[in-house]
């Protein structure tokens, strides 16, 4: 990510101009590390992970290695079990992939920070991956930052040289979801495959949209929306960033 995208920049003044407080542990929903049922990593190290292909050799040398955390791995899946996810599973191999080691490496780049990965299914729902957020609730009160790593528009297929301009498909998607979000119709963004302009197009496969209903939940019920960061990359890539915070 080059030092002059606006998402970059964004990333790189999360500690001073969005999250001061310093969290006790990190929770990632990363869209790159799905599995059938729900899957957290136990490590005490965690790896870089490489899940790309022909990028530039500088990409394949960077090294982000935080500490595992154990701790909210077993509580994250005591939370899930005693919410009526019957199967969940430890990781005791996998690191932090590029959907975490990325934003990570800008917001928290000294790497010191206990870092877990939880998995999205995407043979399941938007509403199954609320409800998964939503046992997780009680972790925003013991200091855990939940984070939501995909995309607001993932359609690969899609892409553009850097600068091109947004086309209309992808910023009518934007725009419903925005909408959606800070309005609180949650439903409506749970069924955004079905209710919002170009959902399919947006989202071919809702890998890269499912850890937004993950965060979406965790905040608990009327939880308000809040617009951090908008910009686009290669045409289609929105890089809209959303903060939930629980009702008062």
């Amino acid at each position: 990510m080059k030092a002059y995208i606006p998402a970059r920049q964004f990333l790189t003044s999360w500690q001073q101009t969005v999250l001061k407080e310093r969290p006790k542990a990190i929770l990632v929903i990363s869209g790159h590390w799905e599995t059938k049922e729900p899957t957290v990593n136990v490590v005490d190290l965690n790896d870089t992970i490489y899940d790309f292909y022909n990028f530039p050799k500088p990409m394949y040398q960077i090294k982000y290695t935080p500490p595992g955390a154990p701790q909210l791995a077993n509580r994250v899946k005591e939370l899930l079990m005693e919410n009526d996810f019957k199967h969940v599973h430890v990781d005791k191999k996998q690191g932090v992939d590029h959907g975490t080691w990325v934003p990570l490496m800008f917001m928290y780049p000294e790497a010191d920070i206990p870092v877990c990965q939880l998995s999205v299914q995407t043979d399941r729902d938007g509403t199954y991956h609320y409800n998964m957020g939503k046992a997780l609730a009680p972790l925003k009160e013991e200091g855990i930052l939940i984070m939501g790593s995909g995309a607001t528009t993932h359609n690969l297929g899609t892409i553009q040289p850097e600068g091109s301009p947004v086309p209309s498909w992808a910023s009518e998607f934007d725009a419903w979801l925005k909408n959606a979000l800070l309005e609180g119709r949650y439903e409506d963004v749970n069924h955004y495959d079905s209710r919002a302009p170009y959902g399919k197009k947006a989202h071919p496969r809702p890998d890269h949209f499912y850890p937004l209903h993950v965060a979406m939940g965790a905040a608990g019920d009327n939880a308000k929306a809040e617009l951090l960061h908008h910009s686009w990359g290669n045409g289609s890539l929105s890089y809209a960033s959303y903060r939930f915070t629980a009702a008062e």
